[in-house]
Order: structure tokens, then sequence, then C-alpha cells
């Protein structure tokens, strides 16, 4: 499933009414993600900056290090409950909890990606909170006057779970039959009957909840109500005409091979062969030796009835296992594979590994995979980015100068991630400052690119009175002497390190070769739109 970076900062252009770039599922024109998500997390810290504007510290709402930092302390809180959930859960499936919540806080999935403003961890404390709400105490015969309402709050969760990535389903489907069977496993009826009839209890808070969402959606993106369009249409087909589905929006785009192959197509193994081991480690190895431990018992069993030559896993094993895998064989159906799509697993991970009796080695092995993930996607992949945005932030706020001289700014960003504008404190509408990305554009492109804004500017310097034109390139330092092929002239560098884009990680021998420190930055020049090397 496709999904912009960091997207959760669609409220900061609505609350701060601030400058963004818009990640794709959020435009009115074929919306595919709910407004809510973005609201009540990183919208939540927007608000926060907007009442402390309005009671006069201004100072709050230009610093852009607040801009960053309070919307990521709203999802890190939310990511307690992942812990919660692991002391909670962990002695029910027999589990070790201390050990548990040892592996989770030491998880480089936990230190980066649940105190990021990511949709997937969202994802993940829904999960966490589902598999709380179904935990086996949970179905216990003797307190009906608890259970009468779990399926309320199941519904719940499984609603904003679908509205805000619809992939939840994949990570519901297993922890919602297991819960289902349990509870109908006290009734008379025959099994499969009382199966759905426990899994129907959900609805009414389903509907209700989906409802909300769906007006919200329709009211932000259309401007309007469902209904308030009148006409000679027919209510169903005013209603059908009027009404945003995100969540259909989002499968449907996600269906089409093609919107697929322009964020990337992986092999349906990349999920399991790949991107688990990079997230997760030898954890991830546990979990994969034991599901052929089960399965190679299960197909021993059924051969061999008579033999039991295989010792059966536990139950709760079993399960943990069927949280784990499903949700994982579920997403390798989809072509385009991220790692962090599998950032909600780590609970059932932590868990199931947690009985594991590892010898020391396997610990120490265990310990400098988390360090070293937890270095590498929180201290060095695209690790330039922000503290680079801040500079240019500084940079091109205007000044208060005796002068009349007013300036323009024109910043490019190529081979980076797409940059949080937010964190530029632009107002909307403003004209001093204009952002371009060219993403991973090819060199000849890039050249071409780079000459003619250097060529519109100067020719602009020499005609508009009264106004200085600046032009400044952001870009990796591994593509540093393609920069320098452009023939550009620049007077001014800035280094932010470190930086690596493993989208153009540098070369070996570049890194050999003594200028560690140029290769392993995020570059920012100025370049001179007076004159051009020759």
């Amino acid at each position: 499933m496709v999904c912009s970076q960091e997207h959760l900062h669609t409220g900061g252009g609505d609350i701060l009414d601030l400058e963004i770039n818009r990640p794709w599922e959020f435009h009115s024109a074929f919306p595919c993600r709910t407004v809510l998500i973005p609201l009540m997390t990183s919208g939540t810290a927007f608000w926060i900056i907007n009442f402390l504007q309005r009671l006069g510290f201004e100072m709050a709402f230009n610093y852009s290090y607040l801009l960053l930092v309070l919307p990521r302390l709203i999802i890190t809180l939310l990511s307690f409950l992942l812990d919660y959930t692991v002391h909670q859960v962990a002695p029910v499936w027999a589990c070790n909890p201390w050990k548990a919540l040892v592996l989770l806080a030491m998880s480089p999935v936990t230190l980066v990606f649940y105190t990021r403003t990511f949709g997937n961890a969202v994802e993940g404390v829904l999960f966490a909170l589902l598999l709380l709400l179904i935990k086996p105490g949970n179905s216990n015969p003797e307190s009906n006057s608890t259970n009468s309402k779990d399926h309320h709050f199941i519904g719940l969760v499984l609603t904003v779970g679908f509205f805000n990535r619809p992939t939840f389903l994949c990570f519901a489907l297993a922890p919602l039959i297991y819960w289902a069977a349990q509870r109908g496993s006290r009734g008379s009826c025959a099994s499969h009957t009382m199966l759905i009839l426990t899994l129907m209890k959900t609805v009414p808070s389903v509907v209700l909840l989906s409802g909300l969402f769906v007006l919200a959606d329709t009211i932000y993106y259309t401007g309007h109500w469902p209904l308030s369009v009148t006409g000679r249409e027919s209510f169903i087909k005013q209603l059908m005409k009027n009404t945003i589905l995100t969540p259909i929006n989002f499968l449907h785009y996600n269906m089409n091979p093609e919107n697929l192959a322009q964020h990337g197509v992986h092999p349906r193994i990349t999920h399991i062969a790949v991107n688990g081991f990079m997230l997760f480690g030898l954890c991830h190895l546990f979990a994969v030796s034991s599901a052929f431990k089960m399965l190679r018992t299960l197909i021993w069993s059924k051969c061999n009835p008579d033999k039991s030559h295989y010792e059966r896993p536990p139950q709760q094993a079993s399960l943990l296992l069927m949280f784990y895998f499903v949700p994982l064989m579920s997403l390798s159906f989809f072509k385009h594979q991220e790692p962090r799509f599998l950032i909600p697993l780590i609970v059932p991970l932590v868990l199931l590994v947690s009985n594991y009796n590892s010898a020391m080695k396997t610990k120490c092995v265990i310990v400098l995979f988390n360090v070293t993930g937890a270095l590498f996607f929180g201290c060095l992949h695209q690790a330039g980015l922000i503290p680079s945005l801040i500079h240019i932030q500084q940079t091109v706020q205007p000044k208060f100068t005796s002068s009349n001289m007013s300036c323009h700014h024109t910043v490019l960003f190529t081979h980076t991630y797409m940059p949080p504008l937010y964190l530029l404190n632009l107002k909307k509408g403003q004209t001093s400052v204009d952002i371009i990305d060219l993403a991973g554009c090819n060199k000849d492109l890039m050249c071409q690119k780079l000459r003619g804004l250097q060529e519109e500017l100067s020719l602009r310097n020499t005609q508009v009175l009264g106004r200085k034109y600046h032009l400044r390139a952001v870009f990796p330092g591994s593509i540093t002497t393609v920069i320098k092929s452009c023939g550009l002239a620049y007077k001014d560098e800035v280094l932010f390190t470190p930086h690596l884009s493993m989208e153009d990680p540098p070369k070996m021998c570049d890194l050999l070769s003594g200028n560690l420190e140029s290769h392993l930055s995020l570059h920012v020049i100025e370049v001179d739109v007076g004159t051009t090397m020759g």
C-alpha cells in the first residue's frame, strides 16, 4: 500500500495557516485519507501552538523546532499504550512481561518509528489496543457485565483503524476471529453461526462512527454537507455524488498497478525476506523459525497420527504466531512493500520472543542490532533534512532593516525526502519564498532546472528594482560531483552532518577517498545568480 512519509501534518496548514506540501492522499480531487486522524494527533499539537500564539507567545509559533517536536510528542505519548498492552497481556498469554517490555523498549522500531508522525504508528497503537481488548481474560464467562461493552470498543477501534489506514483490517483479522471464537464458544448454537453473530455485535458502533468519519471528510474535502446540493437529482444520487469515502478511494488507488508503479514495485517476498529482518533482526528470525517448527509439527501429526515425535507448541505461542504472520502475509499480496508497513507487528513479536531462552551471544547480537538500527534510522538516514529546514527558515524569514530592499528566495531540493514545508513557518499565500522539489530526477533534468533558474533570477536582479533574488540548492553529498558538473558558481555552502540517503548512497570508493564528511552530509549552497563558471 502506498503512503507518503511523515504525513500527519495536514493540520499545520489548516490550523496555523502555514504553507505545506499537502501529500497526495489529502488532495480534495481524490482524497484517500481521513482528515480526522491528523487533526486528533498532530492537530492537537498545532492547536496548542495556536493557543500560545493567541496569548502573545510569538516565539512559540515562530520556532521551527517546536513545530517539529510537539506533534512527535503526541505520537510518543500514544506509543506508551504499547507498553501497557504488553504488560497486561503477557501473563495471560504465558509470556515473560519484563523481558517483553525490555525488547519493546530497546527496539529501533519503538525508538524511531513510534516517535514520528507516521500513520503506521497510529495503526500500531490501535492494533495494540485491539490485542488488549481481545485478551483471553476478557472472555471470562463470569464477567458478563464487563464483556457486554467490549464489542462496542472493538467496533470503535476497527473503525478508527480502517479510516486511518484500510490495511488495518489485515492486522485485525486474526485477533477478531480469535475473539469471536472465544465468545461464541460459550453459546449452544453452531460455532460458525455464533462466530458471525458475535462479529455482528460490532456493527452498530462501526456504522455510527463510520458515519461521523464520512461526514467530517465530506465537509472538509467538499466544503459542504453531503445533502446540501439541491436539484432534481434523487436522494440516492445526491448522496453518492457528494459523499467522500476515503477508505474506498484508498483501496481503489492501490489496486491500480500503474499507481503502484509510480511509488515502487517490490517482489511479494520483500516483507518476509527483507523488511522483517531490517526492522526486527533476530526477533523476526525467531518468529520465522517458530512458524516452520509449528508447520512441521502439524504436517507430521497429520501424516503420523499415532506418533508424537514432535512436541506441539503451546496454544498461546500458536496464537501469537497467527497475530504476527497473518498481517505479514496479507500485506505481502500488495506489490508496494515498505518496511514501515510492518511496525504494528512489534507487540505480538516481542511477546512471542520473550519466552526464548537465548544464549549470551544471541542477546549481544540483539543489543548490537538494536543500537545499530536506532542510530541508522534515527540519526543517520535523511538526518540532515530537518536541521537544513530550520537553517533555511532562519535565512528566508523577512528581517526588519533600514533599507527598502526586499528579498525573494527560491529553494530547490533534490534527491531528498519531500521536505515538510510547515517547518519553514511560511504563511499561506506568501510570495517571498518558492520551494521546488525535484525528488530523484536525473542529472540532465537537474542541471537544466538549476541553470534555468540561475539565468531567470539573474535577469530579474537586473530588471526588478528594490528586490533581491536568491537561489539555494539542497542535495546529499553523494551527488556533489553531479552538481559541480552543472557549471554553477556558488558563494556559500553549509553542511549538515550526518546525512545518508539510501536512495542515493555514496560509493564505497568515495567514502575511502578521505572526504568522508562531504559524502555523509546534506549540502545547502547559495547559487550565485549573477555569474556562471566558464
